[in-house]
């Protein structure tokens, strides 16, 4: 039986991505949330929160963009033009962002400088990936294996919207962790937030999804015909019973399944994007096939995934596992 590489990586790099939004997706949540703190103890807390493993959060970041370059090169030399301006701004979003963590603790006078640096960079990184998402679910315009659109073809509508979904629904990803994490008062506040931010994201996970098959007629197609039609029928049942689940968890005062559930709102919608997307990886020009590096360079590649990936699995398990737990006030990141 022959082994289909390029397939193969399309799941790896699918896996990374998925990993890093639901990870990196509720610290960058926190930062969203980050003046809702009522005193400068709250927003401590908050930032203790995260603190340990924000970082490595983002090795999944770097491990799907590094793939994508590696693996599928046609693909990465393709969007990078056409997403240059959103994904520069998102990485200088998260430089500053990151910065942030240091030196608010360092200064009193510049403090507040750097609340506003760990808020805004958190935003901004949070709405830049989901302008790009919106512009690589709109189609990229490709011709003669290039990018063939304009400098603005990723400032749209839809886009934009996208953007915005994908910051109410970091910041109830933050509201559940911090529920889970934190106690008293400001637990009570966050479980509040993530009320109105769960109909928020549901909202806008509907709106979304029901533009997105009007897009283009090959997402029409998928999600109307068989076997996509299918798809069509469980989602919208995965999506109310996991609904369900947020918010008795929220009413019933329970930690750890809101949080599991927004994040399975995260895994469901980003099912749906595969159905949209497969076999292709730049819509709607290039398939997974037609991007992938030669058959021996994925071989390659592959034997150092096989290596890497349980090993960053591992570690970030591990480093959840240490910490553990409700967050005490008197200790932290200082």
């Amino acid at each position: 039986m022959e082994i289909d590489y390029a397939f193969i990586w399309a799941g790896i790099i699918a896996f990374a991505v998925l990993t890093y939004v639901v990870l990196d997706g509720f610290d960058l949540g926190v930062g969203i949330l980050f003046p809702s703190g009522r005193s400068e103890s709250d927003r401590d807390l908050m930032m203790n929160s995260i603190a340990p493993i924000w970082d490595g959060n983002e090795t999944w970041l770097v491990l799907g963009g590094g793939g994508l370059f590696a693996v599928f090169p046609l693909a990465y030399a393709v969007i990078m033009p056409a997403l240059y301006m959103p994904i520069t701004l998102m990485l200088l979003a998260l430089v500053f962002r990151g910065v942030a963590f240091e030196y608010r603790w360092r200064t009193q006078r510049w403090k507040r400088v750097w609340d506003m640096a760990f808020f805004g960079g958190s935003t901004l990184a949070a709405f830049m990936q989901g302008i790009a998402l919106g512009a690589l679910v709109q189609g990229i315009e490709v011709e003669n294996r290039a990018y063939a659109g304009g400098w603005w073809d990723w400032f749209t509508p839809f886009s934009v919207l996208t953007g915005i979904a994908v910051v109410v629904g970091y910041a109830l990803l933050g509201a559940t962790w911090l529920n889970m994490k934190l106690e008293g008062e400001v637990q009570a506040h966050m479980r509040r937030y993530a009320r109105v931010l769960a109909i928020a994201t549901l909202a806008l996970i509907g709106v979304v999804s029901l533009l997105t098959p009007f897009l283009d007629i090959v997402y029409f197609q998928r999600w109307f015909a068989l076997p996509g039609l299918a798809f069509s029928l469980v989602m919208p049942l995965l999506l109310a019973l996991t609904t369900w689940k947020l918010f008795t968890g929220l009413r019933d005062h329970h930690d750890i399944t809101p949080f599991l559930s927004a994040l399975s709102l995260f895994g469901i919608s980003f099912v749906g994007i595969g159905v949209s997307f497969y076999p292709h990886i730049v819509p709607p020009e290039l398939t997974i096939w037609q991007a992938a590096a030669p058959e021996s360079s994925l071989k390659f590649a592959l034997v150092g995934a096989v290596i890497l990936v349980p090993l960053i699995l591992a570690y970030t398990a591990y480093s959840y596992w240490v910490f553990r737990g409700k967050i005490d006030p008197d200790a932290g990141y200082h």
